[in-house]
């Protein structure tokens, strides 16, 4: 009688794990298989320790007002490089912004205004030097897809200062791209660990591409940032996903509003 009761409950397992195995989602099935602290690399034309050189090369320290963030170089004109960031990471400088880039070297910066970011997290600087620094090559966002192998940087607050100027480099996988952005233009999520003071640094795809802006870090302490910009609510599949993501602006949107 027991054996016929265990092949009857071995029979039910296998009807209910067939039943509702297709339920999983995409993302579900990156968040599940994202607790290896680093994923596991596909094979591109760039080495982790490549991928690496660029993104400290492109990745520049904001020093704003009291606080810091990370920006990205993204182009040199006229005597002055562009860097892109977080406009919360401008919010506090009160007109004192400073930059340091790889060599060690702080300029002073300044905002670029652009009406277009109002309802974006997104800000310019720019800086003036006679040295060549590398800019960033930009991708395309639209071409991401859930599972996708991205590194992310920039320079967290708590850091070692003392070790590579406090300079963070992450690994991790695209977890959820909602088909519309949340609020203030967040719209890529991944595994990778941010940390505050990464906020503006890039996420780079394997061809060595920013493909978005680093902004927000999974587990938010405070308030609810998972509403979609058109007012609408998640649903709780979709938020649960959410909160155990970081969070980037895709760099389309950002080329978007500039252009």
């Amino acid at each position: 009688m027991k054996r016929i009761t265990i092949i009857n409950l071995t029979i039910i397992s296998a009807l209910l794990i067939c039943l509702f195995s297709p339920l999983i989602t995409k993302s579900e099935e990156v968040i599940n298989t994202s607790t290896q602290s680093i994923p596991e690399k596909p094979t591109t034309n760039y080495s982790v320790e490549e991928l690496r050189n660029l993104s400290r090369s492109i990745t520049v320290k904001i020093y704003s007002g009291q606080t810091s963030g990370s920006g990205i170089l993204i182009k040199k004109e006229e005597g002055f490089y562009i860097v892109v960031t977080n406009d919360h990471v401008l919010s506090r400088g009160e007109n004192d912004y400073r930059i340091q880039t790889k060599d060690g070297q702080i300029y002073p910066a300044f905002v670029i205004p652009n009406p277009r970011f109002k309802n974006y997290d997104l800000g310019l600087l720019k800086f003036s030097s006679d040295k060549e620094y590398q800019l960033a090559k930009l991708g395309n966002s639209n071409d991401l897809q859930t599972g996708d192998y991205v590194v992310a940087t920039g320079f967290p607050i708590m850091a070692d200062a003392k070790i590579d100027d406090g300079f963070n480099f992450t690994e991790g996988l695209v977890t959820l791209i909602p088909p519309k952005s949340l609020e203030e233009g967040y719209q890529i999520g991944y595994t990778n660990q941010i940390q505050k003071g990464m906020s503006g640094g890039p996420v780079i795809n394997t061809n060595g591409e920013v493909v978005a802006i680093n902004g927000m870090h999974a587990y938010p302490l405070w308030g609810d940032p998972y509403i979609y910009q058109d007012g609408e609510q998640p649903s709780d599949k979709e938020k649960e996903v959410m909160i155990r993501s970081s969070w980037a602006i895709p760099i389309n949107t950002f080329a978007k509003l500039v252009n």
